[in-house]
Order: structure tokens, then C-alpha cells, then sequence
């Protein structure tokens, strides 16, 4: 257990502040101080900063400033001293199917490597980080694991519906739509106009939602902070709670190791299979894992999914948002569920000081008669959605994201692009025919780099009519609104020398979810052949941040990290 160095018998809450501003030696750094509001008193009171992704830039986080100021004034009535700093933050939806989305996962890493910077030149105790977008957040907890000094995750909150229950996706799946010529093009001003209403983050069980329930599930946010709308006394007060719950961390003694223990990422796992979460989930608890220096593996979810089934009908492939959730009464009583069956360690912390199981005590169950989470005797699935596989495509390993409805195996021949923009050209130009398993590859950490995800593709496969009738496998990554029978984060990836590299139009591709098997159609004489006359791609960037992202970033099935 990981505990703050203590003073005598008393937990000393001031470890790293008081070699900032303590003694005459720290004088200078007390005047700078006195410039940006600090008083007398503030000087004695333990530092807590406090991360927000403020931007204007996307809705996701356009109000998070208001949610940062709330968590200060919560960690000065504490009896702390706030301090507001800022990090980046870019929008997938914004970025997705342009060349720009090469920065996304590329932005996670510098968001966490900016907040452990900050908190560590400036000496603060605590932390509070807010995040409302999907590389914000396990950014965010990335940079608490790294730290180790009391924190608390604050997620922005969901968007509401647009009009007709309207979302991103919805505008997505239109454009494909009005390639088919299913959607005029007076429907898909209109759609454009009103599938997204105002602040919040993506609102079906994307991958902002998905990781703000696993954060929960983590123990590093406060209960019933991923169930929470983006506007709204609600958030605000929850952004307060968490400035003053950091204090008490800090007089507890409490850090985030303490917290994120392997058994907290099991639960978090199993919370992100049973509201049927995104891929992405996949990568950022690898991710987040590794930041926690604890070992989790791609086999660590197989083992956990064979057990918890998917028991939330929520969007993409699902009927519902997270809006609909929220009224129903969120994530707590579906965690209180899963405890109640043995699915969740209840003996882990978390930053309310208490654990899981005194957390939940208190939960009662769903309203009679609400079918958005399903009862464990009629689950969506019997088991995780998030399928490993492995295989002569995927020696590494690769993600799906089976939900039953596409069938539990596919078989077709390939039909092979190098790169999204290529892929999605083909996919609205209509050469991409029933049966046909689309390629998409040099799209991995280091050959995109960035592991873009594939949206756009996926988006106008199901906008055509096709999400029923069309595979699709790659070496990038999904966004949490995919759906159809996708695979994705194939490992080692094409840039690498991977064996999606060599693969060729009309090669059969089959894809097995029930033994968890992706395999081509060639033998290992074959791909040995193909090899000798493989050259590696000239890479996208030669100078700049992604180029630098991509000569130390580890595999996608280790997570995607550069640290």
C-alpha cells in the first residue's frame, strides 16, 4: 500500500509543497506566489492542483473551466490551496478521417506527460484533473499513476441528445448514408445541424463514457461521477466534492497506487464489458496499468470476459445513450449488481477513502420495468464483447468488438488498402461489395503514426447498408461509436514488418470469435516468401511530434506508451 511520507506519528500533507515555499531559502519562490493571489495563510496549506483540458475547440470540454473552478473552491474550503493550471486537449470527432487524427493518441501521451511536468516542477501535494474526451482522461489518470500523490479523476459529464436522439455517430453513418443515396443532401444539413446540442462528451457508451465508467470502476473518481450530465448543478457540486476529497486524501495518506491496484483494473474491466464499452478501453488500461506499474496483460480481459457478460443496450450497438442511463440511476447500481455477483473486488480503495464494497452499501437497484441494463438471466452477451484474438494475421494479438448481433464469425476475401483515406474513398465509391473483409493497414502506433481510428470507414459501411454484410480488420484503432464486425489494434502492426503487411487482395481472411482466431488463407511457406520482398513504408513524418512518437512508441497489445 502506498502511503505519504509521515511527520513523526502524523501523515505530513505538505511533502512536496514545503520544499517550494518552506524557510528563507524558498523566499523567491514565495514572491512569485504573492503575484498570482497567494496570501499569508496559503502558505501553510497543502497544494493542490488542479488539471483542467479546458479548450474551446470542442464540446467535450468547452465548459470544463467552470468544473475546474469549482473543484478549486472545493480544495480552499477544505482547507486546502487551490491552484488552476491548464494542459492540452484535441477532439477525435473533429480531427476523424483527416490527416490530423494522426495526433489523437499522440495527444494522450503529451496531456500526461504535461500534468506530471506541472505538478512536478511546482511542487503541488494533490491533483484534481478534469477530463471530458477520450485521450483527456486516460491522459489524466496515466499522469496520476506516474505521480502518485492524492488525486481525483473529475469526468466533464456526457452531452445530451440531439434532436431525434441524435449523436456524433448519427452524423457519421449520414454521410455514408448520402453516398447511397439514402440521405438527401437538405437530410444531412439537417443532421449536421442538430446531433450535437452543446457541451459534453460523445453521449452513447463511446469512448469517453466507457472511460469515465472504468475510472469509477478504478476507484479514482467519485461515485456516480461518470453518470452525470456535462451541464448542470450536478457536475458542478461534483467538481467541488473533489477539490475537498483530494484533501482528505492527503490527510489520510492515501495515493492513487494505493488505488490502482490489479485488482481495481479487474474491475474496471469487467464494468467496461458490462455496459458493453469501447475498444479503446483496451489500450488506455494497458496503458494506465503500466503508468501504476502494475502488470495487466491483452489475456487479462480474455480471462475476466469469459465471466461478466455485456448487460447494458447502449449505443452504437445498442438503443440508447448515457443520458437514458443517467435517468435510470447511472453505473452504481450496475457495479452494486456485479458485486452482488461476485464480478467486483469490493475490498479495493478508492478516493473517497472508503472501498468499492462501503461505497456501494447504500446503492439500490434499477426502477421495475427500464430495460436498458438487462438482468444476468438475459444478458445482451453471456460473455465480454471485447474479444482477443490471435492468429497468423495477429501473431501479437488484436481486439474485436463482438456484440453478438454480427455473428460470431466471419469469412471473406480481402480487399486490401494502404491506409484510411484509401479505404474510405473505395467504401463510398461502392467497390466495397457483401463479403468482402476490408484491409486497413500502415495505420499503427508507429506507421500512422498515431493509430488513427477508423470512424469514417466503419461509418459509411454501416451508412451503405453494409455493417451486416462487411468485415473489417486493421492495425489502427476503432472509436468507441464503431460498430459492424471490426477488428482492430493487429499487432505487430504492418510498419513493423507485421504480417498485415503482406497480406493481398483476394486472400480469405476468416475471423473466429468463438475460438478467438483471425487467420489468412496462406500458409507460413507463403507469408516466409511474401516477406523477402516486403520493404517498409517511408514513414509520415520525419521531424515534429509525431515523429518523435513514433520511433518510441511500444505495440498497441503493450498498450501504446512511450514511457
Amino acid at each position: 500500500m502506498s502511503r505519504i511520507t509521515k511527520k513523526g506519528n502524523e501523515v505530513d500533507p505538505r511533502r512536496w509543497s514545503r520544499q517550494v515555499v518552506d524557510g528563507p531559502k524558498q523566499t523567491p519562490s514565495r514572491a512569485m506566489l504573492r503575484a498570482v493571489g497567494f496570501k499569508d495563510a496559503d502558505f501553510s496549506k497543502p497544494q493542490v492542483g488542479i488539471a483542467s483540458t479546458w479548450a474551446n475547440l470542442t464540446p467535450c470540454n468547452m465548459h470544463i473551466n467552470e468544473l475546474a473552478q469549482e473543484a478549486e473552491a472545493g480544495a480552499n474550503a477544505a482547507g486546502g490551496k487551490g491552484v488552476l493550471f491548464n494542459t492540452i486537449t484535441v477532439s477525435d470527432g473533429i480531427s476523424m478521417g483527416s490527416p490530423g487524427m494522426r495526433y489523437s493518441l499522440v495527444s494522450r501521451e503529451v496531456i500526461a506527460d504535461s500534468i506530471e511536468t506541472v505538478v512536478g516542477a511546482e511542487g503541488f501535494d494533490g491533483l484534481v484533473a478534469i477530463g471530458g474526451c477520450d485521450k483527456n482522461m486516460p491522459g489524466c489518470a496515466m499522469a496520476i499513476a506516474r505521480l502518485d500523490r492524492p488525486a481525483v479523476f473529475v469526468y466533464g459529464g456526457t452531452i445530451r441528445p440531439g434532436a431525434q436522439r441524435r449523436d456524433i455517430v448519427s452524423v457519421f453513418e449520414a454521410v455514408g448514408g448520402h453516398a447511397a443515396g439514402k440521405v438527401s443532401d437538405a437530410q444531412l444539413l439537417e443532421v449536421e445541424r442538430t446531433s450535437i446540442p452543446g457541451p459534453g462528451s460523445c453521449g452513447g457508451m463511446y469512448t469517453a463514457n466507457t472511460m469515465a465508467s472504468a475510472m469509477e470502476a478504478l476507484g479514482l473518481s467519485l461515485p456516480d461521477s461518470s453518470a452525470q450530465e456535462a451541464v448542470g448543478d450536478i457536475k458542478r457540486l461534483d467538481s467541488r466534492r473533489a477539490g475537498a476529497a483530494v484533501v482528505n486524501l492527503l490527510k489520510l495518506g492515501i495515493t492513487p497506487r494505493t488505488i490502482l491496484t490489479r485488482k481495481a483494473f479487474e474491475n474496471a474491466i469487467a464494468v467496461t464489458i458490462a455496459v458493453g464499452g469501447s475498444t479503446n478501453a483496451v489500450l488506455h488500461l494497458l496503458a494506465i496499468a503500466r503508468a501504476a506499474k502494475v502488470k495487466l496483460s491483452l489475456d487479462d480481459f480474455t480471462r475476466i470476459g469469459r465471466r461478466v457478460p455485456v448487460l447494458a443496450d447502449l449505443r452504437p450497438s445498442g438503443r440508447y445513450s448515457m443520458s437514458e442511463l443517467i435517468e435510470i440511476g447511472g453505473i452504481q447500481p450496475l457495479m452494486r449488481r456485479l458485486l452482488d455477483k461476485g464480478l467486483l473486488h469490493g475490498d479495493c480503495m478508492t478516493v473517497t477513502g472508503r472501498t468499492i464494497g462501503e461505497n456501494l452499501t447504500a446503492v439500490g437497484d434499477y426502477p421495475a420495468g427500464q430495460d436498458i441494463v438487462r438482468p444476468f438471466a438475459d444478458p445482451i452477451k453471456k460473455d465480454s464483447h471485447l474479444v482477443v484474438l490471435y492468429g497468423n494475421v495477429a501473431p501479437e494479438g488484436a481486439v474485436a468488438k463482438i456484440t453478438g448481433k454480427e455473428g460470431l464469425s466471419f469469412s471473406g476475401k480481402a480487399r486490401v488498402y494502404d491506409g484510411e483515406e484509401r479505404a474510405t474513398a473505395a467504401i463510398l465509391a461502392g467497390k466495397v461489395k457483401a463479403g468482402d473483409v476490408v484491409v486497413i493497414r500502415y495505420e499503427g502506433p508507429r506507421g500512422g503514426p498515431g493509430m488513427r481510428e477508423m470512424l469514417s470507414p466503419t461509418g459509411a459501411i454501416v451508412g451503405r447498408g453494409l455493417g451486416d454484410k462487411v468485415a473489417l480488420i486493421t492495425d489502427g484503432r476503432f472509436s468507441g461509436g464503431s460498430h459492424g464486425f471490426v477488428v482492430g489494434h493487429i499487432s505487430p502492426e504492418a510498419a513493423v514488418g507485421g504480417p498485415l503487411g503482406l497480406l493481398r487482395t483476394g486472400d480469405r481472411i476468416t475471423i473466429d470469435a468463438a475460438r478467438r482466431r483471425i487467420e489468412a488463407d496462406l500458409t507460413a511457406a507463403e507469408l516466409r516468401q511474401r516477406r523477402k520482398t516486403w520493404r517498409a513504408p517511408k514513414p509520415y513524418a520525419t521531424s515534429g511530434v509525431l515523429a518523435k512518437y513514433a520511433r518510441v512508441v511500444s505495440s498497441a497489445s503493450a498498450g501504446a506508451v512511450t514511457d
